[in-house]
């Protein structure tokens, strides 16, 4: 039974350390893809499973200044999107296959409203909200570095 009650109390530990570090729900670490917006570095999570999609964002208290999330679909479609559990305030740019942004959009956290694209993408890239507006890049301007959809 001693045995038992260790691994509990470690198990309470490392769940306490994880939430107070802000960690609510675990996300298996996803690639990275280093993209560009003119000169501005982006260092991107790349979510290209169905699983990676649906989880995006969700529950993360920060990110930093210019980290995102890359949305890679199969098929060019009007992905659409909403912020139910993110906490996060966000924009999101729907992109072209050659990385054209289409339309730019500010997401509030917290809700069911959804953001659509305004022709079929297979891209989308989630920023910290008004990352977009601070860099002065709208729709037409070009994301690089995109990864070919699998």
């Amino acid at each position: 039974m001693p045995l038992l009650s260790k691994s509990l109390t470690s198990s309470c530990r490392f769940l306490l350390a994880a939430l107070a570090a802000g960690v609510t729900h675990a996300q298996g670490a996803l690639p990275l893809a280093p993209l560009n917006a003119g000169m501005y570095a982006i260092q991107a999570e790349v979510a290209a499973t169905p699983a990676a999609r649906e989880q995006g964002l969700m529950y993360r208290k920060s990110m930093a200044p210019n980290a995102g999330m890359l949305f890679v679909f199969e098929q060019k479609a009007g992905h659409c999107f909403w912020m139910r559990n993110t906490e996060l305030p966000l924009s999101i740019a729907f992109l072209a296959d050659d990385g054209t942004i289409v339309n730019i959009e500010d997401m509030a956290p917290r809700t069911e409203n959804n953001h659509c694209p305004k022709a079929a993408i297979r891209y989308a890239l989630e920023m910290n909200q008004g990352w977009f507006a601070q860099k002065g890049i709208k729709a037409g301007a070009k994301i690089g570095g995109l990864p070919q959809p699998r």
